[in-house]
């Protein structure tokens, strides 16, 4: 009998599963857009804001759309006093390295507090509310939960110092210099999304089974907290503390690739150039300087040349968690914040991907053949 059953590959590497207006990655060309712009046009030109306003309602707004959608951002970041009881709690929760998990226990008490309605059957309008609500409030709760572990008291946001000078300021407490506001604010703005990567597509998924929005957001930043994914920035940083000198660059390639070591900040699933984004933050981190950014551009030529060398025609050039390392350790953020910083920003994605999955109301479904011994087999 002749089989009907198609084969994806694996890890769906390649294969289209939808088609999406929020935005695209050309990978060979080392280009990605959000909407219809250039995500590096946007991260250069506009606020963090303004790029919101476009994955959640499709067009960049004018001056007054601007403000009153900077308003509804900023009544959506207070925290309901039901949370708040119970943060403290989940901020002294397991190991320091589990930030996104404690991100995710307190969005997922946020769903239950505030009982966020499943998207199946809500109009469109309900789930936009549902976006914004954790657009505005993931980075109020994440910088709250670090302070709180660290014994210091949570502050509340502050919007008139813009997305990125809010979230320094709620981290810090202190107000960040124009040259680091600018920074992060680039940094927020180019990692809001990417294509359809595995925690995109796990939002999706759940979105398709009609959960509600704050499920969606909760199953994302589980997958979004593997290494292999979200979870590299203070890697990549950790790596170049490691190697310290770029003579010694080199040999901690050769010692790692001969271990089958990963090397984090180098190497992308989809570019065959150098990350664009990691092309605009060494930007940041050059305009920003010292011994770090100096170091970060010596190393990033020496670690590029020696994996050119171990893996010819592999294409592994630098990404963004490399430089992004740089600039937020420049910048006075925290390493154990680097990916939830990462994590502020991709919400924003999830939520634009969240509002465009309701628009098909099918569950996604895909199929998985059978490779185990032959069936049935008799009962013991």
């Amino acid at each position: 009998m002749t089989s009907t059953v198609q084969h994806a590959p694996p890890g769906l590497k390649g294969l289209v599963v939808a088609r999406t207006r929020t935005g695209g990655v050309e990978g060979q060309e080392g280009f990605y857009h959000f909407r219809e712009y250039s995500a590096l046009d946007l991260s250069r030109h506009r606020s963090f804001e303004d790029v919101v306003h476009l994955m959640i309602e499709g067009h960049l707004p004018d001056a007054a759309e601007s403000r009153a959608f900077a308003d509804e951002l900023a009544a959506a970041s207070m925290l309901p006093h039901e949370l708040l009881e119970q943060l403290l709690a989940i901020a002294r929760s397991g190991p320091d390295r589990a930030s996104l998990a404690r991100l995710r226990t307190a969005v997922s008490l946020l769903g239950s507090v505030e009982d966020f309605p499943a998207t199946y059957g809500a109009t469109q309008e309900q789930v936009r509310a549902g976006v914004l609500r954790l657009v505005g409030v993931v980075p109020v709760l994440q910088a709250a939960l670090f302070r709180l572990r660290a014994g210091m008291p949570p502050l509340e946001p502050r919007p008139e110092l813009g997305a990125a000078g809010s979230w320094l300021w709620m981290l810090t407490g202190q107000e960040p210099a124009p040259e680091h506001a600018e920074a992060v604010t680039a940094y927020l703005i180019s990692t809001v999304d990417h294509g359809f990567s595995a925690s995109t597509f796990t939002a999706r998924v759940v979105t398709s089974a009609g959960a509600d929005v704050a499920s969606a957001v909760c199953a994302a930043l589980g997958t979004f907290s593997g290494p292999l994914h979200g979870g590299a920035p203070d890697r990549a940083l950790d790596a170049l503390d490691e190697i310290g000198t770029p003579d010694r660059a080199r040999d901690w390639v050769r010692e790692r690739v001969s271990k089958g070591e990963r090397i984090m900040g180098f190497g992308h699933a989809v570019y065959r150039t150098t990350d664009p984004r990691a092309v605009l933050m060494r930007e940041h981190a050059q305009r920003l300087g010292g011994p770090l950014a100096e170091l970060a551009v010596a190393v990033e030529r020496e670690v590029v040349g020696a994996l050119a060398e171990l893996k010819p025609g592999r294409e592994l050039h630098t990404n963004v968690e490399y430089y992004a390392g740089v600039v937020m350790e420049q910048c006075g953020i925290p390493r154990a914040m680097f990916t939830p910083t990462f994590a502020v920003a991709r919400v924003v994605g999830w939520g634009a991907h969240v509002l465009e999955q309701t628009e098909d109301p099918r569950i996604i479904r895909p199929s998985a053949e059978y490779a185990g011994p032959p069936a049935p087999a008799p009962l013991p």
